[in-house]
């Protein structure tokens, strides 16, 4: 059995982020068990496939990224992330709106163009994707500290002390024991995907199971091209659809590498997983060209990415759902053993930005800051 002070369920941005702020105050003894076999959560990105091979240090490489969950933030008013993004060194650019944009309101009518916008407050991307936020902390962190295919199942409180068991990809079990929990993975995940011994107060039990996993039930789909040919046609990349498959596309490149375009499916989650990628991606690629002429039928490379489809991101609950989240829940417990020694900081948790990024590191600092108070402090 491992022991440490601090035990850290999942290695996404909050996860990472919690880390950070440990050994920012000098904590070491903390473990992060993450059930995927890489970092990240619900942070992805995809490569151009002649970079696939490239050193994973090579700047070009890391440049040239394409974000598949998470895209953009506006620091005008996510300052604290803002602020964690210029203390790692991050580089940042405006999401491309320049020209008009396209909608298509009908089958049997064509696309037509209108005036584009820009929106207010800007909203901005991050050089390298959203990853270099994750790898930006991760460089900064003990990685033999980073436990990942560790998959957490149980947690059981007493004693002053939670014994959590991870299961690896074959089954086998390890346990870890800590003082504290910091739980980074979405509040309905947790009910369904662990057993909390004695179980968690009904209420919070309930508050955790009703809110919706941010993202879960969309996908996005991804094409990537040589050169941005619609900024020459005076279009910003950016297009509406009533049609479908996709209903919402924005301009994706990565300035100084290749070009790109993405979307969101108006599809159902359920839907789409009766309809095979090689289908799906075909129909994107048809409305595409609807959209942007046919260069945009011939990308380099195209890519789906279903997060309904990802058992640690969705649960069922979250297939035919929206993500709308209308009130965070409560991070711990109000009384009982599992009070302050469970805490949840996935973005859900978040009050002033649940399911975003910047809401990520709010949860995260508060989580952290309730397992440091000194006995009897509120935060």
């Amino acid at each position: 059995m491992e022991t440490a002070s601090i035990a850290i369920v999942g290695a996404g941005l909050s996860g990472l982020y919690a880390a950070y702020l440990l050994a920012t105050a000098g904590i070491s003894d903390y473990v992060v068990l993450e059930a995927r076999d890489v970092i990240g959560g619900r942070i992805a990105v995809a490569y151009p496939p002649d970079d696939a091979t490239a050193p994973a240090a090579s700047p070009a490489k890391n440049r040239d990224r394409f974000d598949l969950g998470p895209t953009w933030y506006w620091p005008a008013y996510q300052r604290r992330l803002d602020g964690v993004i210029g203390a790692l060194g991050l580089d940042r650019f405006d999401q491309y709106e320049t020209g008009d944009m396209v909608f298509e309101s009908s089958p049997n009518q064509s696309p037509v163009r209108t005036r584009g916008y820009r929106s207010a407050p800007t909203s901005v991307r991050l050089e390298g994707g959203m990853a270099a936020l994750v790898d930006g902390l991760y460089q900064r962190l003990d990685a033999a500290r980073i436990h990942t295919g560790r998959a957490v199942t149980r947690l059981q409180c007493g004693g002053g002390k939670i014994v959590l068991t991870a299961e690896d990809r074959c089954g086998r079990a390890a346990t870890y024991r800590a003082a504290h929990v910091l739980l980074a993975v979405p509040p309905r995940l947790a009910m369904t995907a662990m057993d909390f011994v004695p179980a968690l107060p009904e209420a919070l039990q309930r508050g955790w199971r009703d809110v919706p996993t941010w993202m879960a039930p969309h996908a996005k789909y991804l094409a990537i091209y040589d050169e941005p040919f619609w900024r020459g046609q005076g279009l910003s990349g950016e297009a509406r659809s009533a049609c479908g498959p996709l209903v919402e596309i924005h301009d994706a490149s990565a300035p100084g590498g290749h070009a790109a375009l993405f979307g969101f499916f108006g599809i159902p989650a359920r839907t789409r997983q009766q309809v095979s990628d090689e289908v799906l991606r075909a129909h994107c690629r048809s409305q595409l060209a609807r959209l942007f002429g046919p260069q945009a039928r011939n990308p380099r490379a195209d890519f789906i990415k279903d997060w309904a489809a990802e058992p640690y991101t969705a649960s069922a609950a979250d297939q035919e759902a929206t993500d709308h989240i209308a009130n965070a829940p409560l991070a711990t417990a109000q009384s009982g053993v599992w009070q302050d020694r469970l805490v949840g900081i996935a973005s859900e948790w978040s009050r002033q930005f649940p399911g975003y990024v910047a809401g990520a590191i709010q949860a995260a600092e508060n989580g952290v800051a309730t397992v440091l108070r000194p006995p009897g402090e509120v935060v």
